[in-house]
C-alpha cells in the first residue's frame, strides 16, 4: 500500500507512443499545410487554351500515348506527374510524428490518404477551365507519393530509433572488500567464581 509522502512512480511509455521532437513535427506539419496550397493552386487554377483532349477515364492510356507519341516531352510530362505530389510520401509520416510504426501499415495509411487527396483534386481540376478528368493523373499521383514513401520514411525512421535508444550506463567499479575486523579480547575471569583473582606477591 502507498503512502502519502512515499513519491510517485512514472511509468515509461511504450516504444510505439514514441515519436519524432515537437519542433521537427511542427515543421512538418507547416510544410504538408504550404506544400498542398501550392499543389491545389497549381493543379486548379484556369489554364488559357484553345481546346482540351477528352476526358481518359482508361489506366495508363494517356501514359501510353505520351511516351509514343510526345518523346522527352512526353517522358517529362509523365515524370511531372510522378513527383507532383510525390512530397506527400515523407510529408504526411512527419506530420503524424510516430518513428516506430510498422512499415506495411504506415506505407498502406500514407498511399489510402494520397489516392483520397489526389482524387479530389482531380475531381475538383476538371471543372476548372482548360482541365480535363484523367485517371493516369491519380495513379501516377499515388505510384509517385508511394515510391518516395518506401525510399526515404522507412531509413529516416530507422535513424531517428537510433538515436532516440538510451545510451547504456557504464557499470560501477565493484567496492573492494573489507577484512574483518577482529573483535577484542576479553578479560580472563578470575580462577574461582566469585573470588577475587590472587595477586601476584
Amino acid at each position: 500500500m502507498r503512502t502519502e509522502n512515499e513519491p510517485t512512480r512514472r511509468v515509461p511509455a511504450p516504444p510505439s507512443a514514441v515519436g519524432v521532437s515537437r519542433p521537427l513535427r511542427a515543421a512538418g506539419i507547416g510544410t504538408l499545410i504550404l506544400y498542398l496550397t501550392v499543389v491545389g493552386w497549381l493543379v486548379l487554377r484556369p489554364l488559357p487554351v484553345a481546346w482540351v483532349y477528352d476526358a481518359n477515364l482508361t489506366p495508363l492510356a494517356s501514359v501510353r500515348q505520351a511516351l509514343t507519341f510526345g518523346g522527352s516531352a512526353g517522358l517529362l510530362q509523365v515524370a511531372g506527374e510522378l513527383l507532383l505530389l510525390a512530397p506527400l510520401g515523407v510529408l504526411l509520416p512527419l506530420a503524424g510524428g510516430r518513428i516506430r510504426a510498422p512499415w506495411l501499415p504506415s506505407f498502406l495509411r500514407v498511399a489510402g490518404v494520397s489516392a483520397l487527396l489526389a482524387t479530389g483534386l482531380e475531381f475538383l481540376s476538371s471543372w476548372a477551365p482548360g482541365h480535363v478528368l484523367n485517371v493516369d493523373h491519380i495513379l501516377l499521383g499515388v505510384a509517385g507519393v508511394a515510391l518516395a514513401h518506401l525510399a526515404v520514411v522507412p531509413a529516416a525512421r530507422s535513424l531517428l530509433r537510433t538515436r532516440a535508444l538510451p545510451h547504456p550506463r557504464p557499470a560501477p567499479a565493484p567496492v573492494p572488500a573489507q577484512a574483518p575486523v577482529p573483535a577484542p579480547a576479553r578479560t580472563a575471569l578470575p580462577a574461582a567464581y566469585g573470588r577475587p583473582a590472587s595477586r601476584a606477591r
